[in-house]
């Protein structure tokens, strides 16, 4: 779904009347997205920053047939039905900011989008951007700058890791091809392998970058893609929290994802299986436009 994302697509912002709503379509528009219709039940025939408004997803497609991708901009506990109504609408992408979404919804959810042939960026994801040309979402807000436009792929498990280290590069000229923060979420729509796969095929990406953390399975699920020949591009990959290994088991943080449940969880497990299948590991985000730079001569 993410070769469907250009400056000719169309977005729906779902919750558009909404401060998030509002804010999301502000972002999208300072890049000149074409954010051509929101939806808020009993708000048809308003506008939001000139974006008409609607009843429903449905009736937004019927006058915007070109619109397949949404902006889930809603409270957490009607995530799940905003999303139904999207995909009954024919929405095929939905980009969802929404954290502390229950498991169980965010199942179903997945679930139901595996039945309709659609995806799902998030939950808890800023979003994506293509610089100087597309943005789904909030990532980088309305500093658009801190992106250029090149060949550098860059997946997060983190909003201000995609949007700093996506800065480091571009103070150092090297360019991104596309940002995509994932989320943070136990489950998520759009894992970092799938993403790997996108970039496989886009000429425009010859490198990427990947941001990881401790705890959950999806390096895991990366080094499995690269050793059956799913993804043959230079991988530099920063795994964030080193310094959460030395606190006492249990011990709560940030995201929902970030859960050691054995030893292939941990940190230098995860650095030992991704060394094993070429990638190179930067132990400081000051290492990585070096390690970006070796990559990219060989």
């Amino acid at each position: 779904m993410l070769d469907r994302l250009n400056k000719n697509t169309q977005v729906i912002v779902q919750g558009i009347t909404g401060k998030e709503g509002q804010r999301v379509t502000e972002f999208m528009q300072s890049m000149n997205v074409k954010v051509v219709a929101g939806v808020r039940p009993g708000k048809a025939g308003e506008e939001v920053l000139g974006v008409p408004v609607f009843d429903t997803v449905k009736a937004a497609r019927a006058e915007f047939p070109e619109a397949l991708v949404s902006c889930v901009y809603v409270p957490p506990q009607f995530v799940l039905g905003a999303v139904k109504e999207a995909l009954n609408a024919g929405i095929k992408l939905m980009h969802i900011i929404g954290e502390g979404i229950p498991v169980k919804d965010t199942a179903e959810m997945l679930a139901a989008c595996n039945e309709q042939g659609a995806k799902i960026i998030g939950p808890a994801s800023l979003g994506i951007v293509i610089p100087e040309e597309f943005k789904l979402g909030q990532l980088m807000g309305t500093e658009n700058t801190s992106v250029m436009p090149g060949s550098v792929g860059i997946i997060s498990r983190s909003g201000g890791m995609s949007s700093e280290l996506a800065n480091i590069l571009t103070q150092a000229g090297i360019g991104q091809s596309m940002v995509v923060h994932v989320g943070g979420d136990f489950l998520i729509g759009t894992t970092p392998a799938e993403v790997l796969e996108f970039f496989e095929t886009d000429a425009k990406t010859e490198k990427v970058l990947m941001v990881g953390e401790v705890g959950g399975g999806y390096e895991r699920e990366v080094v499995e893609l690269i050793k059956t020949g799913g993804f043959t591009k230079p991988l530099v990959v920063f795994l964030a929290g080193a310094f959460v290994e030395s606190l006492p088991q249990q011990v709560p943080l940030g995201h929902a994802g970030a859960i050691i449940q054995g030893e292939a969880d941990t940190r230098q497990a995860k650095i030992k299986s991704l060394e094993e299948v070429g990638a190179k590991i930067a132990e400081k985000p000051d290492e990585i436009v070096d390690l970006l730079s070796v990559v990219s001569s060989q």
